[in-house]
Order: structure tokens, then sequence, then C-alpha cells
């Protein structure tokens, strides 16, 4: 018999050298586990950086909230677009003119408001109140004429009719109330259709929500503001120093020029007039503080001005 070699039986193992073995092979296991974590951790977050810096790849929750983001803008653009669009023929350009000589008839008076000669004083808003030509705008924009005793002082009224085509008329002052720094003016608009502005209230108003002003500031016509109504039932002073009350305060730009145009709401509903701002000392800008008459206001006293011509209190 041949014997080619001999084979020594492994001896049994100790139950400490077991604990020792099965000890080192669990923490083997459990290093080898964390290596592997950590390093599937760390190619998570650097795949997620590539693919964030990868132009070809849009993650699907973040390219939807960034597209809905987007239409969301767009949608807000696109109705304050439209907002204007609506509202802005309803607003007028009025200019305070002084002329060189007293007009003989009403052809002379034409020729003088076109007049090299013919002295612009002043400029202001206003906005369409009806079909028939009348022209609500404050009392301040037109003082000059109201109070006029020498013939010299007319006012020019620029507007668009329904079809979008400009004319400019002549404003003939119909009525006025300083207390309230309100005016009607009335052009003759024969043989045009006017859009008039659409009227809204000023009393479910509340601190917060939007809100638009269409006029001409430093004379540049159709200007639009934004901002929101940032305060309500404030006090201001009228142009014969009472108390204007319940004034509408809003953030949104009102400068020289922008009186007696509209403050708007998001409908296109008037819900003001423009009427006064508190300057920034020496410049004569807008500090942000700026006020409207309340609409509420305006639709009790304009009717009483367009029949009566004056207040019902200076009519006794």
């Amino acid at each position: 018999m041949v014997v080619l070699g001999s084979i020594h039986a492994p001896s049994a193992l100790s139950p400490l050298q077991k604990m020792i073995v099965s000890s080192s092979d669990n923490k083997s296991l459990v290093l080898g586990r964390r290596r592997t974590i950590a390093f599937g951790s760390s190619a998570v977050v650097l795949a997620s950086l590539l693919n964030l810096h990868n132009p070809n790849s849009n993650p699907p929750l973040l390219h939807s909230a960034f597209a809905q983001q987007q239409d969301e803008l767009q949608q807000q653009e696109d109705r304050v677009a439209h907002l204007f669009q609506e509202s802005s023929p309803s607003v007028v350009f009025i200019k305070d003119i002084e002329l060189a000589k007293v007009p003989k008839g009403p052809e002379d008076r034409f020729m003088l408001t076109e007049d090299e000669n013919a002295k612009v004083e002043g400029t202001g808003s206003g906005f369409i109140w009806d079909k028939f030509g009348h022209i609500v705008t404050n009392y301040h924009v037109v003082a000059k004429l109201a109070t006029d005793r020498s013939g010299l002082q007319c006012c020019k009224v620029f507007l668009v009719d329904a079809g979008g085509n400009s004319l400019y008329r002549e404003g003939k002052i119909i009525g006025f109330d300083p207390s309230y720094d309100l005016a009607v003016l009335k052009v003759d608009v024969e043989g045009y259709e006017l859009k008039p502005a659409t009227l809204g209230t000023s009393r479910e108003l509340h601190v917060g929500q939007s809100c638009f002003a269409i006029g001409n500031p430093y004379g540049y016509e159709n200007t639009l503001t934004t901002g929101v109504v940032s305060g309500l039932g404030r006090e201001i002073p009228s142009p014969n120093g009472k108390a204007i009350r319940g004034a509408i305060q809003t953030d949104a730009d009102i400068n020289a020029g922008n009186s007696g145009g509209p403050l708007i709401d998001s409908y296109g509903h008037v819900i003001g007039v423009n009427t006064a701002t508190f300057t920034r000392k020496g410049t004569g800008a807008s500090s942000g503080v700026n006020f409207a008459i309340p609409i509420d206001t305006v639709v009790q006293y304009v009717p009483i001005l367009i029949v009566y011509g004056t207040p019902y209190k200076d009519r006794f």
C-alpha cells in the first residue's frame, strides 16, 4: 500500500476562540456595510449634483414646479396688461391753458388754444363718467378755470373714443366742489361713442388688495402704476382747507399729472379718484404715501354737480 501523504484533521476550537472569531467576522461585516452605505450615499449625492448641472436632464418634479411658476407669472402679467387695455380708453389727459388774449368767439377761441403764445399752466387726468361727455377730475386740476373772471383760462381734454380714435376738445366746467376736491367737465362728443369708466365700490376694500393708477404724470400720457391698498379711512386736506374723510391710502405712485385719474381694482372698476401724495423733500417725487377720494363719495356728489353745478350747501 502506497501512502501519498497525511491529512491532519483540525482541532476543535474552544468557546473563547469561537467568540473571538465570531466578533472579528461581525466587525468586518459591519465595516463593510458602512463603507458600502457611505459610498452609496456619496454616489447618490454626486449623481444628483451632476443631474442638476446636466442641461439635458430635468427632474420631473423640479421641472413641473418651475413651469407652473412661469405660467402663473405669465398669467398675472397678462391680466394686468388686459386690465390696462380695457381701462385706459376711459382715462383722459387734461391741459390747463392760459390764452394770450380774450377770444372774440368760439372759432377764435379754438385758434387761440393752438396759438404758440398760449401757455400750458398745468396738466392733470380725469375719467369719462358717461356717454354724454361728462369728465370727472379733481377741483385743483381745473381751479383756475373754475375761478376765472378774465376769459383767458381754458381747458383742453385729450381722449379716445370707443373705437380707439384720438381726439381733443375744449372742456367746459359744469360743476365743482372744493370741499371734496371734485369737478366735472363737459366735452362735445357729438358723432363719437365714448367708453365710460366702470364704477366699483369702496365699501368692501381691504388693506393689501391690489390696485392700479392710470394717469398722465408729468405729461406722460396713459401711464400705469401698480400697488396695493395701504390704508383706509384716512383724512386729507381739501383745497379749501376742510377735511376729506375716508380717503384711500395706496403705494401705487401718484405724481404731478396723475391727479383726477382713476384708482382701479383688479377687475378694472374705479374705486377712487387719485388726489394727493406726500413727496420726498426737495424732489417732488412720490414717497409711496398716496391718497385717493373713495368712489362712494364721488358717486354721491358728482350727479349733484352735473345737475346743479354746485354742492347742495352752496345753493342757498
